[in-house]
């Protein structure tokens, strides 16, 4: 009887110890302090490849990627294609382009529905001989290689005798809105107070101006009225010379704006409602014949660029980046530069400019850049027309 007692007790303490124990251990759990939080790593300048995609074209004015991967691009001289696979084909059936001066097939932009809609945009000079010049704003829908349903929903009228300065960059806002970059056209262009060319100051002129429609071409119910016009129209900012640059800032929704000047002066612009950005009369750059265009941009009811470069580089197109894989190149505005044959990467705080340095491996008229769906970065380069994408390793 002694020894069943005795092993009952030493259960009953070896029981009390473990309970004790484990009461132990969970206040000690409780009581101690929390893990050190996991450092957040900054990110890093992109290690960078650059490889071409394909070479031997004319002019590549536009380019712009399908939900699928595949990219649509232009040749100015009016010829559409489609790359696939690591293939080119043509795309038929796009109406003649009056490929004259500046005019061609221009931009191309592929609807943010596209998945459901099936729609397509390009800007393009029109061929006939008593439109003097006109661009018009089309959609279309693929079928296979050819263009089906074709309708133009914009048109700036006649209005360019000298074939120059169309502009004719197509942005969607984050609202679905297209936006459409139109030069001044005309006869020619010259900046001051003796300029004949007053179609980017003229309201009621469809030049020099930036649009903003639905993407049926209607006029939204918000678009301002400008001064000298009595009621709404696609015109949404005037005073722009030749803007062959527009694109989405990712964070605001905004529109900013490139633009060439004339001899020097080239600019980028946020895109402000009912805003004047000076053109003819103020520009930071002069004339091709040394006669000053303005002393300085500032003045009442004129909206000054909010960079510009002296000589100029011949701005065209522009890109915000906007995948991770970039590093601390995230954020960075892409500008191409024809006459520079550079690309540049801009980095701004707000409307700040904070730096613009060149992107490494870039050499050649660079006619336009945007970023693919695959969070690559894709440039077009002239001399000969060629497409290079540029990949964040």
């Amino acid at each position: 009887m002694q020894s069943k007692k005795v092993k009952t007790v030493y259960k009953r303490n070896s029981l009390c110890f473990f309970l004790l124990l484990a009461i132990s251990i969970a206040c000690g759990k409780k009581d101690a302090a929390p893990p050190d939080p996991v450092p957040d790593v900054p990110p890093k300048p992109p290690v960078i490849e650059i490889s071409t995609l394909f070479t031997g074209y004319e002019v590549i004015w536009g380019m712009d990627f399908l939900p699928n991967g595949d990219m649509l691009f232009t040749e100015k001289r009016g010829k559409l294609y489609r790359y696939a696979n690591g293939a080119v084909s043509e795309i038929t059936g796009f109406p003649s382009v009056r490929s004259a001066g500046q005019g061609g097939l221009l931009d191309i932009r592929v609807h943010p529905n596209h998945n459901t809609n099936g729609w397509v945009y390009a800007a393009y000079s029109a061929t006939s001989p008593e439109n003097n010049g006109e661009l018009r704003l089309v959609r279309f829908r693929l079928s296979a290689n050819a263009v089906q349903g074709l309708e133009t929903i914009f048109t700036t009228g006649g209005g360019n005798t000298w074939n120059g300065h169309y502009g004719a960059r197509i942005v969607f806002d984050k609202g679905g809105l297209l936006w459409l970059s139109v030069g001044e056209g005309g006869t020619g262009s010259y900046g001051g107070p003796t300029a004949s060319n007053l179609n980017s100051s003229n309201a009621v002129s469809a030049w020099g101006k930036i649009h903003r429609m639905t993407d049926a071409g209607t006029i939204p119910a918000d678009n301002p009225v400008l001064p000298g016009e009595t009621s709404r129209t696609t015109a949404f900012a005037l005073g722009v010379r030749n803007p062959q640059g527009m694109a989405l800032h990712p964070s605001t929704g905004e529109i900013w704006e490139n633009e060439h000047g004339p001899k020097g002066g080239d600019e980028i612009n946020i895109i402000v409602k009912g805003a004047n950005y000076g053109w003819p009369r103020y520009s930071l750059g002069t004339n091709y014949d040394g006669v000053v265009i303005s002393q300085g941009h500032t003045a009442s009811g004129i909206t000054a660029p909010i960079h510009s470069w002296t000589p100029s580089i011949g701005v065209c197109g522009m890109a915000f980046i906007t995948a991770n894989a970039f590093g601390t190149w995230k954020g960075s505005l892409l500008c191409g530069g024809l006459a520079s044959q550079k690309l540049y990467r801009c980095t701004f705080n707000g409307p700040l400019l904070v730096s613009v340095e060149t992107v490494d491996g870039i050499n050649g008229r660079v006619r336009n850049v945007i970023q693919g769906t695959d969070g690559a970065v894709y440039v077009s380069l002239e001399n000969p027309g060629r497409i290079l994408r540029i990949l964040a390793k």
